[in-house]
């Protein structure tokens, strides 16, 4: 089936929203620029959040508007990722509900991972439900002992006739708290290399043994959450993919993250625009050294946006972003930590006490949040590491244990 014309299709997009959503209100931007890189709300705040946008995204899935570049058979509209560019274009015109980083992982990393590799009852009873929000999910990868060497992780799931007993702990996990469900990654093969023996389940939250407790970042805020696995009992109807096949899950959808980092509809810290207006209200804008500071932030942000847009471009054209994407991100964590720097060497001691001036203060939050994205969706290192042996062909890292079985490790 051909796709739409897209100026047609736009234009129905444009004519739907205009019904659904009010515009946006030019008033509601005079206040202070929301400067955190991470939200730091309370869980009723986050309640709040989440019932507002999965309203939206709801009335959105039902207008057929959801899942626009997944397959048909995967219960997408199969259309090219022009059309999800032009939906967010067209979003932006209006007051659409700021998403969260739970709305973003559930609708854009594990509902198209279930419905990817998921079986067909699986895609009926939870892909759909993801991808519409009715149910939410949080991605539980990452381990105290294994994040950038994801692929190192020690959380066990031994069959137990149709059930699977799972213990370990994961980290870092993004609204668990007020997750559903969660993507698990857990070792099913400690006796095969490190990358074989992995299996993915969706596990539902409120099992017994499940242990979701906080994690206070340095900003305020605690989206992020560790989780306690004892003895947790999964059904094997929730395995997603094959027994230890699941590192393919992994990294398809690590891709979708490193994709869609940095891309959702609430900006993340303070823009070179905002570090131009504290140049001007300081009086240092006509400093020739801050304005040379001023026009490498300015020319890096062009460059991160130029690239987000070939990486774009690519995807519409059908072709995988590759190590684009880690380009994209590494520019995207390097320009939020150095637009806070730049405001902080303006700012002076402004920015470590509220004095009551707008826009001082408010950085402290762009400033502890940012280097917590350097680890978010890849770390820094992870992404220079791709770009470094798939784009500029150096030779590659040693890898040791490439071939020995994961409980010959350190870990095992």
């Amino acid at each position: 089936m051909s796709a739409p014309d897209l100026a047609a299709w736009r234009a129905e997009v444009r004519a739907w929203l205009a019904a659904t959503v009010p515009p946006r209100d030019p008033a509601a931007a005079q206040g202070p620029p929301d400067l955190a890189v991470f939200r730091n709300v309370s869980d009723e705040q986050e309640r709040q959040l989440l019932d507002a946008v999965r309203a939206y995204r709801r009335a959105r899935y039902d207008a057929g508007y959801g899942a626009l570049t997944l397959p048909v058979e995967q219960g997408g509209a199969g259309l090219p990722a022009s059309f999800a560019m032009a939906m967010a274009q067209e979003e932006a015109a209006v007051a659409v509900p700021p998403s969260t980083e739970l709305i973003s992982v559930t609708t854009g990393l594990v509902g198209p991972a279930v419905a990817m590799f998921g079986t067909a009852e699986q895609r009926r009873t939870h892909a759909e439900r993801f991808l519409r929000t009715d149910l939410l999910a949080c991605q539980l990868f990452s381990e105290p002992g294994a994040g950038s060497d994801l692929a190192a992780l020690a959380c066990r799931a031994v069959a137990d006739g149709e059930e699977w007993v799972v213990d370990g702990q994961k980290v870092w996990t993004s609204g668990a708290r007020h997750a559903d469900h969660g993507l698990l990654l857990a070792r099913t093969d400690p006796d095969v290399p490190k990358h074989r023996g992995i299996t993915a389940f969706l596990l539902p939250m409120d099992s017994p043994g499940v242990d979701v407790r906080p994690i206070r970042q340095m900003s305020g805020g605690s989206s992020f959450n560790e989780v306690f696995l004892s003895g947790v009992r999964i059904p094997d109807a929730l395995r997603i993919g094959g027994v230890g096949e699941g590192w393919r899950v992994a990294t398809a959808t690590l891709a979708f993250e490193r994709t869609a980092s940095g891309s959702g509809t609430r900006r993340k810290g303070g823009t070179v625009d905002d570090v131009l207006t504290v140049a001007r209200a300081t009086g240092a804008a006509a400093d020739p050294v801050t304005r040379q500071a001023l026009a490498d932030l300015y020319v890096r942000t062009a460059l991160r946006v130029a690239t987000a847009q070939r990486v774009a471009r690519a995807a519409a054209a059908g072709v995988s972003p590759g190590p684009g994407a880690s380009i994209g991100k590494l520019l995207a964590s390097d320009l939020l930590v150095r637009t806070g720097e730049l405001a902080a060497d303006l700012l002076g001691p402004q920015v470590t006490a509220d004095t009551g001036v707008p826009g001082t203060f408010g950085w402290t939050e762009h400033l502890l949040g940012a280097p917590g994205y350097r680890l978010a969706g890849g770390t820094d290192q992870v992404q220079r590491t791709i770009i470094a042996e798939r784009v500029l062909g150096l030779p590659a890292e040693p890898r040791v244990d490439r071939d020995r079985p994961w409980s010959a490790s350190d870990r095992g």
